[in-house]
C-alpha cells in the first residue's frame, strides 16, 4: 500500500465556468453562503485574496464533525482557469503529511468540466485514501453550481 498518492474526479456543472473559477480565486469567503451546510467560513489571515502565498483558513462541517483546514495558494493559472491550495495547518494534517488541492474548470460552451485533483502523502498506511474528502468537494462543487444557476438565464 503506498504511503503518496494522487485522486482526481470530474464533474460537470451548467453555471458559467469562469465565475466558478472567479469564486475559487477571489472569492472563496463567499462560498460559505453558496454552501452553508458544508462550507462555515472561510478567513483570510496573511496576503490579499486571489494571490499566490496567501494564506486561507476554511472553517468546514466534514464526516459529521467541524473541521479547519489553513491553505496556502501554491499556484493560479488563468489560462487553465485553476488554483492550487496547499495545506499548512489543521485537521488535514492528522492524516496527511502532505497535501495539494487543484481546482480546474475547462470551459466548453454550455458545459463546463470542474476537476479536483488532490496529491497526498499519507502518515501511515493505515490511514484511508481522501475519497470522502473528495466527496465533499464534489458536493461543494454541486451546491455552488446550484447558487448560480438562475443567474444564468
Amino acid at each position: 500500500m503506498a504511503l503518496s498518492g494522487t485522486m482526481v474526479k470530474q464533474v460537470t456543472i451548467m453555471s458559467d465556468g469562469d465565475v466558478f473559477h472567479e469564486i475559487f480565486r477571489y472569492r472563496p469567503h463567499h462560498i460559505s453562503e453558496m454552501s452553508p451546510d458544508n462550507i462555515k467560513g472561510v478567513n483570510l489571515h496573511e496576503g490579499e485574496w486571489g494571490t499566490v502565498g496567501s494564506v486561507i483558513e476554511w472553517d468546514f462541517f466534514h464526516d459529521g464533525k467541524p473541521k479547519v483546514a489553513k491553505e496556502v495558494i501554491e499556484a493560479i493559472d488563468e489560462e487553465k482557469k485553476s488554483v492550487c491550495f496547499k495545506v499548512i495547518g489543521g485537521d488535514i494534517l492528522e492524516a496527511y503529511k502532505n497535501f495539494l488541492i487543484t481546482v480546474h474548470v475547462d470551459t466548453h460552451g454550455e458545459e463546463n468540466v470542474v476537476t479536483w485533483t488532490f496529491h497526498y502523502e499519507k502518515l501511515n498506511e493505515s490511514i484511508p485514501d481522501p475519497d470522502s474528502l473528495m466527496e465533499f468537494c464534489l458536493n461543494v462543487t454541486k451546491d455552488i453550481e446550484t447558487h448560480h444557476l438562475p443567474k444564468c438565464d
